[in-house]
């Protein structure tokens, strides 16, 4: 972490390592737990150590967070195609993944990490309710919600990864060191009471000197994780006997419902947290903007050569150049529908798809390191037009940060797990569901006001607070523009059980925009580019994505519906600093083929929405595991 760097006593002098069918992690303590977690100090180490688990090679670093929300209908890594739907990386995006997947089948995977994490929590958990006085020291009780809301992460994500997971509550001991898959409304449950009860502990943002970081985590998270948890704990999911919701009357819709709205509400009436503008979310993220208080509720926090965020989800960089010393970045990118279908009005869209990539440099300088060996001597490169099959995400740029990248692989930028923007979303989904639009309005608007003009929010909440279907239809299709780029989609689609519908429809678009037909008609063949400088008057219509320094920004007609090749070879013709490039088309054949829309998915999603435990757990798991039928026991 950038402002917390900790060495937790406990998980690093165990005596020994004990292996497991679901995770490789310490479960005994050379030191006196009562020593330890009596004292404030030396407990804060143990609950960085969980910390520890986000961060490692092939956790949420590596495999969990470049992997998991890939592909959905706005989201793919670039490019899938069918013809590679077996490569490792491609089958762990298209929904067709087997068990002894390359990248994943290995026992210090994301699978095993992830339950590493959970003992270190179990351990914090039991030690600190045995000796930190939590009834009398509000700082230790901070900890020990601290404890109880991080392995709430990390079994939400196993059970949106897996489904059915083993459920461990407990540290490990010789009794349970073998478990089959628990119910996953059983682990729900848990999580849910475990976040209320965290809810008591916990600090607002800002409330305590622990809480002025969003690397910590505060009450304002606790209640939105709780409010994420409902849910999806409410909606569908693939059960061993097929794709529905829990039966389990305690995970009824509505009661899960009502438990997002009061804890949005709770959140949003405290005004601990302000939205700000869209943009200034990011550019805080990529400057390692920590402060809390602002949109960001709570970040997987990464050091400086940790965490390849930008590495997988930022616009990339084909070499070290003037704003990185990593050529990378670019690996997910939103599907090229997606940028067609914003309001061209709609701030959002520039910032989360962007049409080029920093490119090679111009003038054959080569790039070597500087005499202490380790920082590039780089020189200027400018933005290079992309094309719809290779968009990037925006959010996410090395140029927007205050420092240069010294890893080979990994940036140090925070993942960004909650932002307010989404409480926002899910208090308007909750409240249309229990109390109709009109009273779920209030908290759908925020996020229009910020993102289009004023006219357009009021023609948009009026046709979204018709019905309460509308309403929902709403909420679809904003929580698509408001968070493309931050893997939270396929989730989505998941628990609203329209995974299936929305993937066809991506697929069917993606074939429009290659003919461009239907809603894609009005759009011009070619794009009409050129390199921004001081002296070049802008044509109308044409995007400047995001002006950095003259001479190195593109400047792009015809990527807006209505834009025509007529009036883009008039552009070119006003100004020879303009070129056309052929955009839907190379070399008279469509760059959107039919390999890569195949490619998006293989098989229906909605029976292929988990990964399988991968093989080598299955086979060290004391036949307590397996991935029959819908990978797991029945869910009851």
């Amino acid at each position: 972490m950038k402002n917390l760097i900790k060495i937790s006593l406990l998980s690093f002098s165990f005596a020994g390592i004990v292996a497991s069918c679901d995770m490789d992690a310490p479960s005994i303590s050379a030191l006196d737990e009562s020593s330890v977690f009596s004292v404030y100090s030396l407990a804060e180490a143990e609950i960085m150590s969980i910390h520890v688990s986000f961060g490692e090679t092939n956790s949420y670093r590596g495999r969990f967070l470049p992997y998991y929300g890939i592909n959905s209908d706005v989201e793919w890594i670039i490019t899938p195609t069918y013809e590679k739907r077996l490569e490792d990386k491609y089958a762990l995006s298209n929904y067709d993944t087997p068990a002894g997947n390359g990248q994943m089948n290995s026992d210090n995977n994301a699978y095993a990490k992830f339950y590493e994490g959970i003992e270190r929590a179990n351990l914090a958990i039991k030690g600190i309710r045995e000796y930190g006085d939590v009834e009398h020291n509000p700082d230790m009780a901070q900890l020990l919600g601290e404890a109880l809301t991080l392995r709430a992460v990390i079994y939400n994500d196993l059970v949106k990864a897996w489904g059915d997971v083993p459920a461990r509550f407990e540290p490990n001991t010789s009794e349970n060191l073998y478990l089959p898959r628990t119910n996953r409304d059983v682990i729900y449950k848990q999580l849910l009471a475990d976040l209320e009860e965290a809810e008591n502990y916990c600090y607002w943002p800002n409330e305590s000197g622990i809480t002025r970081t969003t690397e910590r985590v505060s009450k304002a998270f606790v209640k939105a994780l709780r409010a994420r948890l409902a849910l999806y704990a409410g909606g569908y999911g693939l059960r061993g006997d097929g794709f529905r919701r829990s039966k389990d009357p305690d995970l009824a819709p509505a009661k899960m419902y009502e438990i997002a709205k009061q804890e949005c509400l709770d959140i949003i009436n405290k005004g601990c947290n302000t939205l700000g503008e869209f943009k200034d979310n990011f550019t805080k993220l990529c400057k390692d903007n920590v402060a809390a208080g602002g949109e960001s509720l709570w970040e997987i926090p990464f050091s400086e050569g940790r965490g390849r965020v930008l590495y997988t989800w930022g616009v990339r960089h084909q070499v070290a150049d003037q704003y990185t010393y990593q050529p990378r970045g670019g690996v997910n990118g939103p599907l090229p529908t997606l940028f067609y279908d914003y309001d061209v009005d709609d701030v959002r869209r520039n910032i989360t798809c962007v049409p080029y990539r920093w490119g090679q440099a111009s003038d054959g300088t080569p790039y070597t390191k500087n005499e202490n060996g380790q920082n590039y001597n780089v020189v200027k490169v400018p933005q290079v037009l992309s094309n719809p099959t290779a968009l990037y995400f925006g959010k996410l740029r090395y140029e927007w940060m205050d420092r240069y990248v010294t890893s080979t692989n990994d940036d140090g930028i925070n993942w960004q797990y909650m932002r307010l923007a989404d409480v926002y979303l899910m208090a308007a989904e909750a409240i249309n569901e229990l109390d109709g639009p009109a009273a779920a309005a209030p908290y759908l608007q925020p996020i229009l006001n910020r993102a289009l003009p004023a006219n357009k929010v009021s023609a948009l909440m009026a046709k979204y607070t018709a019905s309460k279907s509308a309403f929902f239809e709403g909420i679809v299709d904003q929580r698509a523009f408001e968070f493309a780029g931050e893997a939270l989609r396929k989730a989505d689609l998941v628990r609203w059980g329209n995974i299936d519908e929305k993937m066809a429809e991506a697929k069917a678009k993606l074939q429009r925009l290659a003919e461009r037909s239907g809603e894609y008609a009005d759009l011009p063949e070619k794009v009409y580019v050129a390199t921004y400088t001081t002296d070049m008057p802008i044509p109308e219509g044409a995007e400047i994505f995001d002006k950095l320094t003259d001479g190195e920004t593109l400047v792009i007609y015809g990527l807006n519906h209505g834009d025509t090749d007529d009036q883009g070879s008039e552009i070119r013709k006003a100004n020879d600093a303009f070129a056309s490039k052929g955009w839907f088309l190379s070399d008279g054949q469509p760059r959107i083929t039919s390999d890569i829309i195949d490619g998006l998915y293989v098989v229906q999603p909605s029976t292929h929405c988990l990964w399988p435990i991968w093989q080598i757990f299955i086979d060290t798991s004391n036949n307590m595991l397996n991935n029959d039928g819908t990978y797991g026991q029945l869910s009851d």
